[in-house]
């Protein structure tokens, strides 16, 4: 059934006659006083968050703990012992003497922790920057193209495993000197972490960005800026950390060996002079250098990652 509404013809006519009557508009003092009266909104009531005191305490004692733990052994082998071990009390004042001073210098073979430990950093650096600058684009290489990787694994696989300091007498054989063997050792123990890291990392890019590489015709130095980097990143910045913490391991034994100013010989040289709270005190020194270095370096990883770093 189909319905109609029929208006009548009078009603149209009214309709069309009535004049339009426009809204007068409010004056501004109105708008003003109206917008005085109106009541301000309530702020809304600040809730403090409760201080959670079981997780502070997780996070605060099992540390303590520890500590308290090393603390107590130390002083009971100290003890125990008839040769004149240091108790921590008597290491804790050798150790306010030692950095009371601690860049002194009053030869080549006599200078403060400090200036050892500088000494020391600055061979980690520059033997770290040179296996950085070999290592890093070797393994771009290595896991971009198949030949290069079965020509250099065998390589790698067979000198990987050797002893850092096994290449020392080839330094000292090559280089003439403690100095540069010292170099030497540093990159050829912090090479390998970086070359396979980022090798691996290369070799796990997903195919589908290669493929789509292939289709746009994207140039080699392209594929690597865009692709393979910004993917690699997290293996290559692993790498770079295993790679330093290997470095400032294997620089105190060759230091021992060589000589010179350096936290290791620094190590070396109290031995001989049968002063054991020194040694302790630089143990304790090359953790705390080795512990900073991890942290700079997590966050380095952090900053450049999207995924986050674990230590």
């Amino acid at each position: 059934m189909v319905s109609a509404v029929f208006h009548s013809p009078l009603d149209a006519a009214a309709a069309k006659a009535a004049p339009i009557v426009a809204a007068k508009p409010m004056p501004a003092v109105a708008i003003a006083a109206a917008v005085a009266v109106a009541p301000a909104p309530a702020p809304e009531p600040r809730t403090r968050t409760p201080l959670d005191l079981r997780a502070f305490w997780m996070r605060v004692l099992p540390p303590l703990a520890g500590f308290g733990l090393l603390l107590l052994i130390w002083e009971i082998v100290a003890m125990k012992s008839t040769t004149g071990f240091p108790t921590p009390a008597a290491t804790w004042q050798q150790a306010l003497t030692v950095f009371s001073d601690p860049f002194y210098s009053k030869g080549p073979n006599d200078q403060g922790v400090g200036w050892n430990v500088l000494s020391s950093l600055q061979r980690v650096a520059l033997g770290f920057g040179l296996a950085a600058l070999v290592g890093i684009p070797a393994g771009f290489a290595i896991g971009r193209f198949e030949f290069l990787a079965r020509m250099f694994n065998p390589l790698i696989s067979l000198l990987r495993p050797v002893s850092p300091l096994a290449w020392l007498p080839i330094g000292l054989l090559v280089f003439k000197g403690a100095n540069p063997a010292a170099i030497w050792t540093i990159f050829i123990c912090s090479i390998w972490p970086m070359v396979i890291n980022t090798a691996v990392g290369v070799q796990r890019v997903p195919s589908d960005y290669m493929n789509v590489a292939k289709v746009l015709n994207l140039s080699e130095w392209k594929i690597l800026t865009k692709i393979l980097f910004p993917a690699v990143l997290p293996y290559m910045l692993t790498g770079v950390r295993l790679a330093v913490g290997t470095a400032w391991l294997v620089i105190v034994a060759a230091e021992m060996l060589t000589g010179g100013v350096g936290i290791g010989f620094w190590v070396w040289d109290e031995w001989n002079n049968l002063n054991v709270a020194n040694i302790i005190i630089a143990i304790f020194v090359i953790g705390i250098v080795g512990l900073v270095l991890e942290f700079a370096l997590i966050k380095l990883a952090t900053a450049f990652t999207f995924e986050e770093v674990k230590s």
